[in-house]
């Protein structure tokens, strides 16, 4: 048994390229800070980008820091009952969404499971993440390497994210 008081840093992935893609991101950080269980301590700008291995319109993406006392499954299943509020459909891998929100990092915990995968396993290939993590939590070093590195070989091979004011 975990003693529910201490608190972890974890990073959440943010996306959404259906109805109002940046209106629903600033609502589902809203969201999130609210959850019991979790501190906002920073979040990203908003950034645009082409979808990449999929179709649709172009998605809005943001990070968001928290510290919370949530275990990363309660956590998980947090943000995913937020998804649905939203209207978070699964038609198919890779589909178009209203939200999509991802536990990027959880301090002190990695898994590979079915369920649940930490740290996130292309968070190190996505510029739509690693510029808004590099924007709140400086060039960290991921298992792949740095943060600015992996961003800039993510850019050279064609990726576009622009910042959005």
């Amino acid at each position: 048994m975990t003693d529910s008081t201490r608190r972890h840093r974890a990073y959440i992935a943010l996306g959404a390229n259906l109805d109002s893609p940046a209106t629903t991101l600033e609502a589902a950080i809203e969201s999130i800070a609210a959850t019991e269980g979790i501190e906002l301590i920073k979040r990203s700008s908003l950034y645009r980008s082409p979808p990449l291995d999929a179709d649709g319109p172009d998605y809005i993406n943001a990070v968001a820091e928290i510290s919370t006392t949530l275990e990363p499954l309660q956590l998980l299943h947090g943000l995913q009952a937020i998804e649905n509020a939203f209207g978070r459909e699964r038609a198919y891998r890779n589909a178009p969404r209203t939200l999509d929100l991802d536990v990027l990092l959880y301090e002190g915990f990695s898994s590979d499971s079915a369920e649940l995968t930490v740290p996130h396993p292309r968070l190190h290939l996505r510029s739509f993440v690693l510029m808004p993590l590099i924007e709140i939590s400086g060039d960290m070093q991921l298992a792949q390497g740095r943060a600015s590195a992996l961003l800039e070989a993510a850019l050279a091979s064609g990726q576009v994210i622009q910042k959005l004011d």
